[in-house]
């Protein structure tokens, strides 16, 4: 894939995002590895998810500066340059600001194995709670990743949710399965409380076959879905 491929590549996951309800904004951003490792492209401060184009897409370092690229850089790059760096294998990492999950990081209460989504992050939903503020610096940036370890998702306390993803489409699948997940748990509390959900073995079980592997393909072909919806002006919700 050569880099107008993953410019592309990057802001059809910001669209994705976007038609999926989780823009804010001019807030938000996703940052995508290049094969050089010490480099990656990203979203640039100043416009929505659904509206960024290739053009607008910036290059950055590892040290959060940017080296190529005429919009600005976002403040908060350090969760995406510190992820990169603790994370070899990752190489999409996605920053956005979902009602539903910071709600739920608001209650204080486990994700519980619900649904599908909710499967997917079971024993494995970590949540950064050192600050809610931005992540500006390299410090926190260093926290927001050991806080995820090899998670699929960290999320920031009254803040908003990390993905990070081997591939760009595990990364926004991610995303939104979280998001769908909170919102089935909050649905399930506004209802007069869950009484019953899957059990351990159950929700593992449910873990593996709807999360799958790393680079097994399963969450691409489920983005691409979901760029076709977006492309055709779907709803991706």
């Amino acid at each position: 894939m050569n880099i107008e491929e993953m410019k592309e590549l990057l802001v059809n996951a910001c669209k994705v995002l976007a038609f999926a309800g989780q823009k804010d904004g001019i807030w938000g951003h996703v940052s995508l590895r290049l094969p050089q490792k010490d480099l990656f492209l990203m979203k640039p401060w100043g416009f929505g998810l659904e509206e960024v184009t290739a053009e607008d897409v910036i290059t950055v370092n590892l040290d959060g500066q940017k080296v190529e690229g005429t919009r600005k850089i976002h403040t908060e790059v350090p969760l995406h340059s510190e992820i990169l760096r603790a994370r070899p294998e990752v190489n999409c990492v996605i920053h956005t600001h979902p009602l539903a999950p910071i709600a739920f990081s608001a209650l204080d209460v486990p994700l519980l194995p619900l649904s599908n989504e909710c499967c997917v992050f079971y024993e494995e939903l970590p949540v950064y709670s050192a600050c809610t503020d931005l992540i500006r610096e390299k410090s926190r940036g260093e926290e927001v990743a050991q806080c995820l370890g090899g998670s699929r998702a960290v999320i920031l306390r009254n803040h908003g949710i990390v993905t990070a993803g081997t591939t760009v489409g595990e990364a926004v699948m991610w995303a939104l399965f979280l998001d769908r997940a909170c919102q089935t748990q909050l649905l399930a509390m506004q209802s007069g409380g869950p009484k019953c959900w899957s059990t351990r073995e159950d929700a593992l079980g449910r873990k593996a076959k709807q999360g799958g592997v790393p680079g097994d393909g399963r969450m691409d072909a489920a983005f691409a879905y979901y760029v076709r919806q977006m492309k055709l002006g779907g709803c991706c919700q």
